[in-house]
């Protein structure tokens, strides 16, 4: 152990992705390397020809789909059995994080969210069958979709991608009403674009099925610094929680770091870049941080020059988190916070 509450576990090649499973830690792109509660590793034996370096995985762990983050191939894999080749479009791809996601409608049918065709299309496949859900006439906006997320509750899709500027944004969709109308997946969705029109927005996760935690970057607007004192605009360098119920920002905070990647963690958010830390969202505190766990400095879905997206894994039951790290992984236990309302 190095620091309060960090444990380190050592492992023999590159950590490409994490998953919980039970009390053990899987990297499903490494065929299911697997390490032990007692920190010891167990290799898999399966190695894939093609260099895919990040993985999603769904709700109930059955399926995972290995992709390469600046790339245009992805494998479904059912297990270990590999379903079938997924691909995107070359167009920019080298420039910005493949988007695909996997979830759980709020029937329970588990789904592959990604864009096959075209950069600003979004389509939902019924993961087990391959049926495409999203059939019908699409009037796609010129948005490059990234950094897919299905809502806990499976309602609601989030897209934290950009558009041609380059500029940093958000869209979230009905994914219930895309079932049966699939041009909601298009245009501006539900997060209305008048409510953080002057900020750059570089990073964004559920909190739950209702709350989105969102981050924006600087701005070099004069006009965007008077947007603080609006208590219905997220302005530059700003963490904000959106209620989509409620339609309004319910906290709003400067915050003095870029927030990288965010994870949500009830009423926090843990930000990983450059180190890890964990932030309040109703008040912006930063409860605690470990320098000590380094991790990229990435900011954003796009970007010329590639800093890979930090592997983390939050556990289920919200008590730890685990970080990949140049030698291993390292594993961090998060203060609880205190029952409050969120």
């Amino acid at each position: 152990m190095d620091g309060a509450g960090v444990v380190r576990w050592r492992a023999t090649g590159t950590v490409r992705s994490l998953v919980w499973d039970g009390e053990d830690l899987v990297d499903r792109v490494d065929g299911g390397r697997r390490w032990t509660s007692d920190g010891v590793e167990h290799l898999s034996g399966r190695v894939y020809a093609y260099p895919f370096d990040r993985a999603v995985v769904s709700p109930s762990g059955r399926y995972t789909v290995a992709y390469t983050e600046r790339g245009t191939k992805a494998l479904l894999l059912d297990g270990r059995r590999i379903v079938r080749e997924l691909d995107r479009s070359y167009y920019h791809a080298k420039d910005f994080d493949y988007p695909v996601a996997l979830g759980a409608l709020s029937d329970g049918r588990e789904v592959l969210v990604h864009c096959p065709e075209t950069y600003e299309v979004i389509e939902v496949e019924d993961v087990a069958t391959g049926e495409r859900l999203t059939h019908g006439e699409r009037t796609p906006t010129d948005v490059f979709h990234s950094r897919l997320a299905m809502s806990p509750d499976g309602r609601r899709l989030l897209s934290a991608g950009w558009l041609w500027s380059p500029f940093g944004i958000a869209r979230v969709y009905d994914l219930e009403q895309a079932l049966t109308e699939p041009a909601a997946l298009d245009g501006e969705g539900l997060l209305p674009s008048w409510s953080w029109a002057n900020a750059e927005i570089e990073a964004a996760c559920w909190l739950d099925g209702d709350r989105l935690a969102v981050a924006t970057g600087e701005d070099e607007d004069e006009d965007a610094e008077a947007d603080e004192g609006d208590p219905a605009v997220l302005g530059p360098r700003q963490l904000g929680v959106w209620s989509m119920s409620e339609r309004r920002w319910l906290h709003r905070h400067r915050v003095g770091l870029p927030m990288g990647t965010l994870i949500g963690h009830g009423r926090t958010v843990i930000a990983l870049c450059a180190y890890a830390r964990l932030i309040d969202v109703a008040s912006g505190a930063v409860l605690a941080e470990w320098p000590e766990v380094e991790v990229s400095p990435r900011v954003g879905s796009y970007g010329v020059r590639h800093v890979p997206t930090p592997v983390a894994a939050l556990h289920p039951d919200g008590s730890r988190l685990a970080v990949a790290q140049p030698d291993g992984i390292a594993i961090i236990t998060l203060p609880q916070p205190a029952s409050s309302p969120p």
